[in-house]
C-alpha cells in the first residue's frame, strides 16, 4: 500500500468551492487507487488578526481544522500569510505550521511520500518536511507557480532550489517542464503530468437549443477565468466589439471587474458582453455546450483546464501562444493559437464562427486527457519515487 501525503495550498473549501478544483479531482483519483491510502493536508495562509479587513480571510478563519471533503480526509493548518513581503516568508512559514501537524500524523499514518501539488509555497516547505521526516518528495508545476513567483525576486531562489532538491517534479505541459528547465530544474527528473477531463459531463450538446435555454440569440463566444490582467478579458472584450451580433459572457471573478465593466460600456456593448460573475464548475458543462468558441488571451499559462473542458464539449478555442498552447490545440478544428492582440483574436474568432468545424472533431483533440490515465501516471511516478528511496537502504541491508 502506497500512503501519499498530498500537501495542497490550492483546494476548495466551503468558502472557495471552485478554488483548486482540479487538484481536489486529480487528489480523488489517486485516492480511489486501490493500492493507495492518502490524507490530504490544505494549508490555508491568514494575515495577523489585526491586519485582517477582508470578508475572504475571516470565511476562511471559520474552517474546521480537520473535516472529510467530497470523501477525502482534509487538514486544513494555518500558516501566517505577511501582507507587503511578496511571499518570501510563505513556505518557511507554512513548513513551521505544519511539522507538528506531520508529527502527529505520522503515528497513525506513516506516510511514504509527499505529493506537493503546486510550486509555491508547498514546494519549498515539502523539501523541507521531507528531510525532516525522511521521505521522497514530488512537486508538481501548473503554471503561474513557475511563472511568477519561480521569477519574481523574493521567490525565485526557493523555487529554483526546491526543484533542485525534489526527488521529482511534474509538469502539466511539455512547455511548463521547458520552462522549468530553463530556471535550472533537472529536466531529467521532470515528468509530463497532464489534466484529467471528465467526458461524460463536457460533452457536445446541441448548442442552439443550450444556447436558447441561456436566453442568447445568435452566437455566443465564453471565456472563463479569474479577472486579473494574466487572464487578458480586455482583449476579448475589445476583439467581440469588433463583431457585430455575437454576445461574450466572461464567467470568473476578481479584482479586475470594475475596469472591465468600465471598458464594456466604454464600448458601448453592454448588451452583449456580460460579465456573469463566478460559476460553479458543476455549472460549466452547459455554457461550454452553448458556446460556439471559447476565448483566453492569457499572458501566461501551464495548460489551462478551460481549454480542455471547452474541446471535450465541442467547442474550439482561440489562446494565446503560451504554456501547452501547441500541445493542445494540435489539429485546425481544435481552434486558434494566435498573438495577444485585439485584431487577431477578433480574427481568429470571426474565422471559427464562419466555418465551425465539427463538434466531434474538436473533441477529439480533447481524447488523450483522462482522469484514468492522470491517476495511473500519478501513481507510476510516486511509487517510483518511493521505491527508489528505499532501494539504497534494500541494498544496504
Amino acid at each position: 500500500m502506497l500512503r501519499v501525503l498530498t500537501l495542497a495550498s490550492l483546494f476548495p473549501d466551503a468558502s472557495r468551492p471552485n478554488f483548486g478544483v482540479f487538484v481536489e479531482r486529480q487528489t480523488r483519483g489517486l485516492a480511489a487507487h486501490p493500492d493507495v491510502d492518502l490524507r490530504v493536508v490544505a494549508p490555508v495562509g491568514l494575515p495577523p488578526p489585526l491586519l485582517d479587513r477582508l470578508p475572504t480571510y475571516r470565511a476562511l478563519r471559520t474552517l474546521p481544522r480537520h473535516e472529510t471533503w467530497r470523501g477525502l480526509s482534509v487538514h486544513r493548518p494555518r500558516f501566517l500569510n505577511l501582507p507587503g513581503t511578496a511571499g518570501r516568508f510563505h513556505a518557511a512559514s507554512l513548513a513551521r505550521a505544519v511539522t507538528p501537524l506531520l508529527a502527529r500524523l505520522r503515528r497513525e499514518f506513516p506516510f511514504d511520500v509527499i505529493d506537493a501539488e503546486f510550486f509555491f509555497p508547498e514546494g519549498p516547505a515539502a523539501v523541507a518536511l521531507g528531510r525532516r521526516f525522511g521521505v521522497p518528495v514530488s512537486i508538481k508545476a501548473r503554471g503561474a507557480d513557475i511563472h511568477h513567483w519561480g521569477t519574481a525576486q523574493p521567490t525565485a531562489a526557493q523555487v529554483i532550489a526546491a526543484g533542485q532538491a525534489a526527488d521529482g517534479c511534474l509538469a502539466v505541459s511539455a512547455a511548463m517542464r521547458d520552462d522549468m528547465a530553463a530556471l535550472g530544474i533537472p529536466a531529467e527528473r521532470i515528468r509530463v503530468h497532464r489534466t484529467g477531463i471528465d467526458a461524460g459531463r463536457f460533452s457536445p450538446r446541441n448548442r442552439a437549443a443550450e444556447r436558447a435555454k441561456l436566453g442568447v440569440a445568435g452566437p455566443l463566444v465564453l471565456s472563463v477565468g479569474a479577472l486579473i490582467p494574466r487572464k487578458g478579458h480586455d482583449v476579448v472584450i475589445d476583439a467581440v466589439a469588433r463583431l457585430p451580433g455575437v454576445t461574450l459572457w466572461i464567467a470568473g471573478a476578481g479584482p479586475e471587474a470594475a475596469a472591465l465593466e468600465a471598458r464594456i460600456a466604454a464600448a458601448g456593448v453592454g448588451d452583449r458582453v456580460q460579465l456573469i460573475g463566478p460559476v460553479p464548475h458543476d455549472d460549466l458543462p452547459i455554457l461550454f455546450a452553448a458556446a460556439d468558441v471559447m476565448a483566453l488571451a492569457s499572458a501566461s499559462e501551464g495548460l489551462a483546464n478551460v481549454w480542455v473542458e471547452a474541446l471535450s464539449s465541442g467547442t474550439p478555442i482561440v489562446i494565446t501562444d503560451v504554456g501547452g498552447a501547441h500541445e493542445t490545440v494540435d489539429r485546425p478544428a481544435a481552434g486558434r493559437v494566435v498573438a495577444r492582440e485585439v485584431d487577431a483574436f477578433a480574427a481568429a474568432i470571426a474565422e471559427l464562427l464562419a466555418t465551425p468545424p465539427a463538434p466531434d472533431e474538436v473533441r477529439a483533440a480533447a481524447a488523450r486527457f483522462s482522469w484514468a490515465a492522470n491517476t495511473a501516471e500519478l501513481y507510476a511516478h510516486l511509487s517510483g519515487l518511493v521505491g527508489a528511496h528505499r532501494a539504497p537502504a534494500a541494498a544496504g541491508g
